[in-house]
């Protein structure tokens, strides 16, 4: 058993999909393809599934063996080698699910992904693209008249845009939980602990609706990871005008978990590693009401659908928050205040009056904190800063929740300790803090306003997990500064994705419309977003919402019932006591869960319990195993690898996206800019950079792809899978960009200005006489070497005049185009880098007498 507990890492990692006539064989393997699992499939079932699991570990060579025989043996003809038995069909990357509607079964594959995020050295994957394939044969197979209607609804749902996984890390909690969950004593975990390690076929299940992004922070040289994660709903969940409120079980519609997690890339490790998190909410009232969209009204007329004096619902939604957030939960309300007209101030109304009368009742320390702010109404205002009253608001929020992080307070914090950090809230622990409770932030859609005040906050909690980190003298951060862009561009596209997803357009109104320094153009591109917005919702919303409902499982389609296009509403099932007896209520005084409150202000879902322990899958391993050698998942030593293909080149970065190209400028990242000497007015935005990157990979050239025949026939392999195909576009099939005579002075402008920036030099100009003197002998230099003979290491008798005769200087001694000798190494640089191993798995070396004194000679000058 390993010293400390560790999250496991699925052996399935790469899939193929074998078919016969009567079955469908799932060949699973580790990346490294040197263990492999088979699932069987049966396919004479017509609508039944059935799966067999046998639970052996196979090698290479004995899964190619039983390939070979299922291949034998569903031959026609005994012997005949012209028609195979056994089909490769498909190779995958994990497994979505199975579904069903009126006929078979389908299976739903992953059949390409791409690295987004790195934590703590777990990957995380965006669904590129999946296949659905359909499990019975022909011969089997009982056809329905509305089958193809249903499985045109469920694959408007789009799997490839905004769904993610990860093999290792889990997803769908946060990283405080996940880490709580490795702290746990192990005496504990035994009790708990699962005998057989190979219970189950381990593939990818997906659960709820997913966002994603991650940047990179580098701070002179040290690489810091921000990754900002939004985990959707998946109950009452639907489009905008089609879902408002929330049900009768207190689950509110667009609620979204937003966590942003910073972490330290220089350490790879959960133990001893830098790690810090933030989680905020966003979602609907918490009341019965909707918006009536049959008046084709941009703003349709708000009502209350059912009278809750004793703020059921609402109840309900609360104590959910308490188990999952713990105390204090803080209510960030936006809707408008005053308005000449009722609407949305009714929703105000209503609110207050439910937290009012539900505070009456819980204990006076865990009070829910309600913050009514008229955002709309300090927007029109030219007198105030709406940005500068939502930071009060957010560092007053902080203070109060605090936040979470790994590892306890710096010595440099004990030495200059900072006002603000000594207020703040949340829960110390010896190996770090936590955060308890929760801010709650809403207006009418929690699309526009809500995502700026979400950013706000955001920026705030980032301030103090980089200073808790020891990365800045004081947590403050400023706008116009490279971090701070990094993070709201981060921000904005975390809105504009769900802005897409609920409201059907992106984000209206941006942070720098609130700022009040968005570009004139930008008011355009408002208008466009609002008539989108208003277009989706007005016509399109109703399908989509019939594919939500059979996609998350809400409807389910039975033979002899109404179809999902025959219902006038979905009323009954998103609301469960409609079609059954009510069930007991709860007392209208004690409204909340005992044992939650009986734990805060630390959240139930995160206490140590039998209950919670038995939701978890513990197995046992030893040190060495690869189900937990993160160090092999990270590297993969078995694999080529080149630069071009590295996810933390490839991701966005402070130094190369936002940072001044200008030379002399402070590379901090902390340093407020002006707005002409940013990365992103050099090289434009994300959109005009990405297409002069295709037009100089077009301008290179590059062959035609191959056939699709070509590439079918260089894939066929009995045990291998295909190789993981990346979202990035490559220069075999980039297409060529048709532009008018009129706009090519313009092309030619977008590509010859980031090669200036570059490369510091403009390609098009000519070489002077010395350059191309130097280039002529470094070409003469490299055609002698290329024919030098790879046995005779005599020198080349046949060089040029032009040629300079260079004495090689480098610590290897047989250093060349075909063989390298590593140099020895003396034993003084052995103990450094064993050092530096142990370090990274949390044992540190004891200081010398030497370290130690030249440490207090450093604080003697520095501070004394």
């Amino acid at each position: 058993m390993p010293t400390a507990a560790a999250p496991i890492i699925s052996s399935v990692q790469k899939l193929v999909l074998y078919e016969t006539r009567a079955r469908y064989f799932l060949v699973g393997s580790n990346n490294a393809e040197t263990k492999y699992r088979v699932l069987k499939i049966d396919r004479t079932e017509p609508k039944d599934l059935v799966i067999i699991d046998d639970r052996h570990v196979y090698t290479q060579q004995e899964v190619r063996e039983l390939l070979g025989r299922l291949d034998l043996g569903n031959r026609t003809k005994m012997g005949q080698k012209g028609s195979s038995g056994l089909f490769r069909a498909v190779s995958a990357f994990g497994v979505v699910g199975f579904v069903r509607f009126l006929e078979g079964y389908y299976i739903v594959l992953i059949t390409k992904r791409r690295k987004m995020a790195d934590i703590g050295g777990h990957a995380i994957y965006k669904v590129e693209d999946t296949n659905m394939i359909y499990i019975p044969n022909d011969s089997v197979r009982v056809t329905h008249p509305d089958e193809a209607r249903y499985l045109r609804i469920f694959q408007n749902v789009d799997l490839s845009s905004n769904f993610y996984f990860s093999y290792s890390y889990d997803l769908s909690h946060s990283l405080q939980y996940n880490l709580t969950v490795l702290r746990m004593p192990l005496e504990m975990l035994k009790s708990e602990m699962t005998q057989n390690r190979q219970e189950s076929f381990d593939i990818f299940e997906d659960e709820g609706l997913i966002t994603q992004g991650g940047s990179e922070l580098l701070i002179y040289g040290r690489p810091v990871y921000v990754t900002l994660i939004a985990r959707r709903s998946s109950k009452f969940a639907g489009t905008r005008f089609l879902k408002r409120g929330a049900n009768c079980e207190g689950d509110v519609a667009n609620e979204v978990e937003t966590e942003q997690i910073l972490c330290d890339a220089s350490v790879m490790s959960f133990t001893a590693g830098s790690y810090s998190s933030y989680v905020q909410v966003r979602g609907s009232v918490p009341l019965y009401w909707s918006q009536d969209i049959s008046t084709m009204m941009p703003k349709p007329p708000i009502t209350l659908d059912q009278a809750d004096p004793f703020a059921h619902v609402a109840a309900l939604h609360f104590d959910q928050m308490f188990q999952r957030f713990g105390s204090p939960i803080i209510i960030l309300n936006l809707v408008k205040e005053r308005e000449k007209r009722k609407h949305e101030r009714i929703l105000s109304e209503e609110l207050v009056a439910a937290v009012t009368y539900l505070n009456q009742f819980l204990p006076p320390e865990h009070t829910i904190v309600y913050i009514p702010w008229d955002m709309a109404k300090y927007t029109k205002s030219k007198l105030c800063n709406v940005l500068d009253r939502l930071n009060v608001i957010a560092e007053s929020v902080v203070k109060k929740t605090g936040f979470f992080v790994n590892r306890p307070d710096s010595y440099c914090s004990i030495l200059r300790p900072d006002e603000k950090w000594n207020e703040l809230g949340g829960c110390v622990i010896p190996t770090g803090r936590l955060q308890t409770g929760i801010l709650r932030t809403n207006c009418v859609d929690c699309l526009d306003r809500t995502n700026t005040a979400q950013f706000m906050v955001g920026k705030c909690a980032l301030a103090y997990q980089l200073y808790s980190l020891g990365l800045i003298d004081k947590p403050n951060l400023q706008f116009d500064t490279d971090a701070v862009r990094l993070f709201e561009e981060l921000y904005e596209d975390h809105g504009d994705t769900l802005s897409l997803q609920y409201g059907g357009s992106q984000l209206v109104h941006r942070v720098k419309t609130y700022r009040k320094i968005a570009p004139w153009t930008q008011h355009s591109k408002d208008i466009m977003q609002t008539l989108s917005r208003y277009y989706s919702n007005a016509f399109s919303d109703a399908d989509r919402q019939d594919s939500i409902n059979l996609f998350l499982g809400v409807f389910h389609p039975t033979e002899g019932k109404p179809h999902l296009w025959e219902l006038p509403t979905d009323f009954y099932l998103h609301h469960k006591n409609t079609m059954r007896l009510l069930p007991t209520r709860r007392s209208y005084t004690y409204w909340w869960t005992p044992e939650v409150i009986k734990h805060l202000p630390l959240p139930y879902d995160e206490v140590i319990c039998a209950v919670n322990l038995k939701k978890l899958i513990v197995k046992k391993f030893h040190k060495y195993e690869e189900e937990i050698d993160i160090h092999n998942e990270f590297f993969r030593p078995y694999e080529l690898s080149s630069f071009d293909d590295t996810f933390c080149l490839a991701m966005t970065s402070s130094a190369r996206d936002f940072m001044p190209k200008t030379v002399g400028i402070d590379p901090s990242p902390f340093t407020v800019r002006k707005p002409d000497e940013t990365g992103k007015s050099v090289l434009g935005n994300k959109s005009n950079r990405e297409e002069a990157v295709l037009q100089r990979k077009t301008a290179a050239s590059a062959p035609p792809p191959p056939s699709e025949e070509a590439v079918s026939s260089s894939s066929e392999d009995d045990s291998g899978t295909d190789r993981e195909e990346e979202g990035s576009v490559s220069q075999r099939s980039t297409p060529v960009k048709m532009t008018d005579a009129g706009d090519s002075a313009k092309v030619t402008e977008n590509v010859v200005q980031p090669m200036k920036e570059l490369y510091g030099i403009n390609l098009s100009d000519g070489l002077s006489e010395e350059d191309f003197s130097i280039y002529s002998r470094f070409v003469q230099l490299g055609q002698s070497q290329h024919k030098q003979d790879k046995n005779s290491q005599q020198p080349c008798s046949r060089c040029s005049d032009g040629v300079i005769k260079l004495t090689p200087i480098s610590a290897f001694s047989q250093d060349n185009i075909y063989e390298v000798q590593p140099p020895r190494v003396d034993r003084k640089s052995t103990e450094i880098f064993q050092a530096h191993i142990q370090a990274s798995q949390g044992i540190m070396q004891p200081l010398g007498k030497e370290d130690s004194s030249m440490y207090r000679e450093y604080i003697r000058n520095r501070y004394l």
